[in-house]
């Protein structure tokens, strides 16, 4: 008897696949879409963490051989090169960001008389174009996470209004208001906003938190560009 009693109450849980299943096809469309987008929300913040962690690490390194070498090798342009060669740009943005400041006092010095000020100006505002295109380039990754942080829960939203819209067909339809008739309506409804929400605020938190890590990263990058251009300037001044 006990038995009988509870098959006929039901499941005593959500079961998130058979609420999948018996949705309606543009909920389930809408569930669709938002688990593929929390997927690649994942993936996104995975590769971008491995990536981050990367850069950083090589812009340290490069960055301790550079200023090590520097003094010594700035009259040496063989050994200058290998510091701000191809690979080394491949590598580290500050090596970008060096070569980039360097090309400019390279064209600038070239100009007899030198122009002390304007080659200041012409430099500092090189590295730092570069500074803010290696900012730009990393934070242009974290688009999708905003994105989809805004809009998923509306989406989810929509799956949501839509479920309960077709529930208040079904009322009409079968001339009932009885709760089992649009309870499970309801609910695969409003699991749609529920995954809309599960993609939504990992990809919040995720933004806020690599936009941090890019925004400390521009400013470690602005830094050595600054301590870069002071060292040109001290050259510059010397061969004034």
């Amino acid at each position: 008897m006990m038995l009988d009693i509870l098959s006929v109450a039901g499941p005593t849980r959500l079961d998130p696949v058979q609420l999948f299943l018996d949705a309606d096809i543009v909920v389930q469309a809408v569930m669709a879409g938002l688990l593929l987008a929390s997927v690649w929300v994942w993936m996104i913040m995975i590769s971008f963490s491995l990536r981050m962690g990367g850069l950083e690490r090589k812009t340290a390194s490069y960055e301790e051989e550079f200023w090590e070498g520097f003094d010594d090798k700035f009259g040496d342009r063989t050994d200058l090169d290998g510091l701000l060669g191809a690979k080394r740009r491949r590598e580290s943005p500050a090596a970008r960001i060096a070569a980039s400041g360097m090309a400019e006092w390279t064209r600038s010095t070239k100009q007899q008389p030198i122009d002390a000020n304007a080659t200041r100006q012409r430099v500092a505002a090189s590295m730092e174009s570069q500074v803010a295109f290696e900012a730009d380039e990393l934070a242009a990754r974290l688009g999708f996470l905003a994105t989809t942080g805004s809009v998923a829960p509306f989406v989810g939203l929509f799956g949501t209004v839509w479920g309960i819209m077709n529930s208040f067909f079904q009322i009409g339809a079968q001339e009932s208001s009885s709760l089992a008739v649009v309870a499970p309506g309801i609910s695969e409804a409003l699991f749609a906003t529920a995954i809309g929400l599960f993609a939504a605020i990992p990809a919040v938190i995720g933004y806020n938190r690599f936009s941090q890590r890019v925004n400390r990263f521009e400013a470690h990058l602005q830094r050595f560009a600054d301590k870069f251009h002071a060292g040109l300037t001290r050259i510059l001044d010397k061969h004034g």
